[in-house]
């Protein structure tokens, strides 16, 4: 999880960044997102607990302290705090203390006002507390990495699954149950596992949630998903063709896809126009005439929230970081062939890039 060193470190360089400056001498902030980034505060959503947060109390210096309730997971007791002050709601024996969602606002003084929560948008700081916080994540921290990194290992091991195990006559949801049993197993905890396990006909169906759909010899199955763990989320993709050899034209798709990944991966470096990423992308679709078969971005940043900043887009107008987490996503989807699209996650370094994700893209 998050260390203790890289919570402060965000929190020295949130309120460094802060331009105006509050008229405060602390920030309350709500917001599940901020407090995982901030503090490590993360709420098991396999719990009674999810759903349910917290508010973060942070002073200019970069120490917290943190208000919860008691009937909260253990997974909260990880976060990384100078103080915390557990508020009773119900301990079992007597009525709770009223909502849930009230009971954390006796705890904090309110203004005359009513209660300020600085990250939200209705608040009025809260379009710069927010949106200073949106580009501050952009460029991941060590221990923001390492969570990732544990994040893709899981969901590589899914991959792997599903090229050992697929077959005509399964269904997408009997796939999607493969995958999430192998992912849980190698994150070795309880994990949410989410996204397209679709067959894809062409543009008519590009992916979506599984569903009771029985695969057929020659489907092309389109396992696009994210693993998270912690707030942090994964997202790479491969796309099979099941229970035969691929056709010719399956083939091309693919190839011309891996070759648009590798143009896409030649142009990842800090300082590079996103902008010039996708045309890489788009391009060698359209020096082979398929280009109109390519109908989304071809990557997007990736961290607590899925898709983030930065965008590579037709319209893009954002430059790479160094510390970027982003992906590339070349697809094709041609009616009477099939859709296929590819996947791998990247770290942006000053002269390239890292690749993060391990699965083998492959067709069989």
């Amino acid at each position: 999880m998050l260390t203790a060193a890289g919570c402060l470190q965000r929190r020295q360089r949130l309120w460094q960044r802060l331009d105006p400056k509050p008229e405060t001498d602390h920030l309350r902030l709500a917001d599940p997102i901020h407090l995982m980034y901030l503090a490590g505060f993360h709420v098991d959503p396999f719990s009674l607990g999810g759903g349910f947060g917290g508010i973060l109390l942070l002073r200019p210096d970069g120490q917290a302290k943190l208000i919860h309730d008691n009937r909260l997971p253990r997974s909260v007791e990880q976060a990384h705090v100078e103080e915390r002050r557990v508020v009773p709601w119900y301990d079992g024996q007597s009525p709770a203390a009223g909502p849930r969602q009230l009971a954390l606002l006796g705890a904090v003084n309110p203004t005359r006002g009513g209660l300020r929560i600085h990250d939200r948008l209705g608040d009025p700081y809260g379009p710069v507390l927010v949106g200073t916080l949106a580009d501050l994540r952009r460029q991941k921290d060590p221990d923001e990495i390492a969570l990732l990194r544990r994040c893709m290992q899981a969901t590589a091991a899914g991959h792997a699954w599903a090229r050992a195990h697929l077959r005509p006559g399964m269904t997408e949801l009997d796939v999607w149950c493969g995958v999430s049993t192998a992912c849980v197993q190698a994150a070795g905890q309880a994990v949410i596992v989410y996204g397209d396990f679709a067959v894809s006909i062409g543009p008519e169906r590009r992916g979506g949630p599984p569903t009771d759909r029985i695969l057929e010899p020659g489907d092309m199955l389109i396992l696009d998903y994210s693993v998270v763990i912690g707030g942090y989320r994964s997202d790479f993709t491969n796309t099979l063709v099941v229970g035969r050899e691929p056709t010719a034209d399956q083939r091309r798709l693919f190839d011309l896809c891996v070759a648009a990944l590798a143009a896409g991966e030649a142009e990842l470096r800090a300082g590079q126009a996103c902008r010039t990423v996708y045309e890489a992308v788009r391009d060698v679709f359209d020096r082979a005439g398929v280009a109109e078969h390519f109908p989304h971005h071809a990557g997007h940043g990736l961290g607590l929230t899925h898709p983030e900043a930065p965008y590579f887009v037709r319209h893009a107008d954002e430059t790479l970081r160094a510390g970027d987490v982003v992906t590339l996503e070349p697809g094709l989807y041609i009616s009477g062939v099939g859709g296929i699209r590819i996947e791998h996650n990247y770290l942006i370094t000053p002269d390239g890039f890292e690749r993060l994700s391990g699965h083998e893209v492959t067709l069989r």
